[in-house]
């Protein structure tokens, strides 16, 4: 059944703004709820959202490859049947690894649950990553140590609204989640950013670092806060450990050692400090900027170290947090996605989660696999002899998004099959041998969790058109083909999320005593929200993390000794120049949801290489031309456009654009050694014009 309104929240990033959808004259309109992230604004890519539905190469069918290299539409029962017989016989002949799965970050909560149970279960295999893990991964890793548990924001976004400073450390906001800067208004902003970014340009203070020279700026930071008197030593020696060690790999680097390093200047750090300890409520934010690093892990410990030194974490009014990046990004790598993890956030090496979590499954603790690897090493493994030979793809299109995509292509192109689920003909659908059309958002009821830990409730508006299935009920499909009982793989959303409940029950990310009615009926409900005795009243929720105690069992957060180290590949005379990524204000991932929506192509309708004008010129180039950007993995083309405050040894792209305008047939797949999170944001490439060799 559907309905003519319904409440429910905007399909693109983390902030999870609030949306009311309605039909009018036989089309979908969109506006903004009075929903807490969002008070009534929404971003282009929100009000453009419904164009999605009805986009003219909607996948509608089933379709399988032929012997041609065609697609054809086929019956669901004919493709799954297909499917599943070939995963039937490459499992016997290879064993169940050799059969991968790879989520995605905008998958509901529901669906994420699903496929590891789905992968674990039904197929049986280790081989079980998504794309989150190149998003959101290295702050995972930081928090984990440091606080015990990982929650993007441990309190809600509407206290940034009292904030007096808030730091942004490589997030910028103003194109990649504009309504947050609603709450942004009354704060002085410090940006550390190496491009001067719209949100740059709102800053009091901009802080610019080279590429790759994040971890040596936050220590800096950390040894003015020490060295002039700003650490607040009451705060360190009531609620953390590991002060000492941190501060001796911080004491090498003062203020003009790291203006060297970085090129910011060291009375630019010590205002920054100041700043921050002179405000009576300030916050230490952290975004992709920070993470995307062969070392992110430890530079987003560095700032978390920075945050404690000053008292902000847990204190009411102050905090560290990082601003998670996609639509589920924090809910998808709670429930068993990740290669390395159970539903409810828990480790899948720990017994006692196995034992919990397969007895909630119905099956032998003995029968779950362990980790297996993680997405790009996943990835770089199809189609070799001892890597998987089949993949299904839910929600992710690694041929735009990958780094080194040219080689992750050859791996995908590898395979004995490619299964891919997904609503429009993505780059990485074109080269499925068998394509399963699902349904969208605005045609379908679960819960996504927000970046501040707050589970929400998605709502139907629309049936799928004919043809099309939810992602439940292909998972189901091919578990049933696969001798599953199809009680095991429920398809109604609420059931789903009631066994996630019970599987997540005891765990850091414990939903057990969330339910549809709870949400339905408008309460707030932020994790950690375990089910209570009947007799007991029903917990509330914990929007604020931390304030009493950390989640180690000491109660302490924990300092990271860690300490600088240069980027996985450094400009050289034949490389001279470093390229980063990121995304702009019009498109959002991959690209193929936003380049299907006519107002934000013509935004921007194609890649474009920012860089200095001393640059251009130095390498013959003008604003407007085609350029050649290479790296030592490929090549790629963009246009030039010339951005006088683009630092003379950057070079920025946007990743949201497909075929030769890949940035990431660029980037490094180097990996960070705690979080496996690639180098996207810093690699050495030269530039020339498109008819020379560069």
């Amino acid at each position: 059944m559907t309905a003519d309104q319904a409440d429910t929240h905007c399909p693109y990033c983390a902030l999870q703004c609030g949306t009311r959808l309605s039909r009018q004259d036989g089309a979908v309109r969109v506006e903004p709820s009075d929903f807490s992230v969002n008070r009534g604004g929404l971003c282009h890519k929100g009000w453009t959202a419904p164009a999605l539905l009805d986009t003219p190469d909607r996948l509608r069918h089933p379709l399988l490859r032929g012997p041609d290299g065609r697609h054809t539409p086929v019956a669901w029962d004919t493709a799954l049947d297909r499917v599943a017989e070939r995963l039937r016989r490459i499992r016997a002949e290879h064993g169940p690894d050799a059969v991968a799965v790879f989520g995605g970050g905008g998958l509901t909560n529901e669906k994420a649950y699903l496929l590891g149970k789905f992968a674990r279960i039904a197929l049986g295999t280790s081989q079980i990553d998504y794309n989150g893990r190149f998003c959101m991964s290295s702050a995972a890793a930081a928090g984990n140590a440091a606080f015990g548990v990982d929650r993007g924001l441990p309190f809600p976004v509407t206290d940034l609204a009292d904030a007096d400073t808030v730091l942004l450390a490589g997030a910028n906001v103003a194109e990649t989640m504009p309504p947050l800067l609603r709450h942004l208004e009354r704060a002085s902003l410090i940006v550390i950013d190496p491009r001067r970014t719209r949100t740059a340009e709102l800053a009091a203070l901009h802080l610019q670092p080279a590429p790759g020279t994040d971890l040596a700026l936050a220590l800096g930071l950390l040894h003015v806060a020490v060295t002039e008197g700003w650490c607040d030593r009451s705060y360190v020696a009531a609620r953390t450990s590991g002060f000492d060690e941190a501060w001796q790999r911080a004491l090498g680097w003062w203020p003009e050692r790291v203006e060297r390093v970085t090129g910011v200047p060291a009375e630019d750090q010590r205002a920054a400090v100041r700043m921050l300890t002179e405000a009576r409520r300030a916050y230490v934010l952290t975004g992709r900027g920070v993470e995307q690093h062969s070392k992110g892990a430890d530079t987003a410990a560095a700032f978390i170290n920075l945050a404690l030194a000053l008292g902000l974490p847990g204190r009411p009014g102050s905090g560290y947090g990082c601003l998670t990046g996609q639509g589920n990004g924090q809910g998808g790598r709670e429930h068993g996605q990740k290669a390395d993890q159970l539903p409810g956030y828990r480790s899948i090496t720990d017994p006692a989660a196995r034992t919990h979590v397969a007895r909630v499954w119905g099956v032998d603790p003995a029968e779950l696999p362990g980790p297996g690897r993680s997405a790009y090493r996943l990835l770089d493994a199809l189609g070799r002899p001892d890597g998987p030979r089949a993949l299904l793809v839910f929600g992710s299109n690694p041929v735009v998004s990958v780094p080194d995509a040219g080689r992750i292509g050859e791996r995908l192109a590898a395979l004995d099959l490619l299964v891919v689920a997904d609503f429009v003909p993505s780059e990485t659908a074109r080269l499925a041998d068998v394509v399963l059309p699902v349904s969208q958002w605005a045609e379908e009821e679960g819960t996504l969790t927000s970046l501040e830990g707050r589970v929400l409730r998605r709502r139907r508006l629309l049936d799928p058109p004919a043809g099309v299935r939810g992602d439940l009920a292909v998972i189901q499909g091919l578990a049933t083909r696969l001798g599953q009982p199809a009680a095991r793989f429920p398809t109604a959303p609420h059931e789903v999320f009631d066994e996630l409940g019970r599987a997540s029950g005891g765990g850091p990310a414990d939903y057990s005593g969330i339910s549809y009615e709870r949400l339905d009926a408008g309460e707030a409900l932020y994790w950690p929200c375990p089910a209570r005795p009947a007799d007991q009243a029903a917990h509330p929720g914990t929007p604020r993390l931390f304030l009493d105690r950390f989640a180690h069992p000491d109660g302490r957060a924990r300092f990271a000794a860690v300490d600088h180290r240069d980027v996985a590949e450094p400009a050289t005379a034949d490389y001279p120049l470093t390229a980063t990524t990121g995304r702009v204000l019009a498109h959002y991932q991959s690209g193929a949801q936003t380049r299907r929506v006519a107002e934000l192509l013509a935004a921007v309708p194609e890649v474009y290489a920012e860089m200095h004008p001393d640059t251009a010129a130095a390498a013959g180039l003008a604003d407007g031309q085609t350029a050649v950007v290479r790296s030592r993995r490929g090549r790629m083309r963009a246009r030039v456009k010339v951005v006088h405050t683009m630092r003379p040894d950057t070079v920025f792209l946007p990743f949201h654009f497909p075929g030769a305008g890949r940035a990431n047939l660029i980037t490094n797949p180097a990996l960070d050694p705690r979080s496996e999170m690639p180098e996207f944001k810093a690699c050495a490439v030269r530039i020339g014009p498109e008819d020379s060799e560069g």
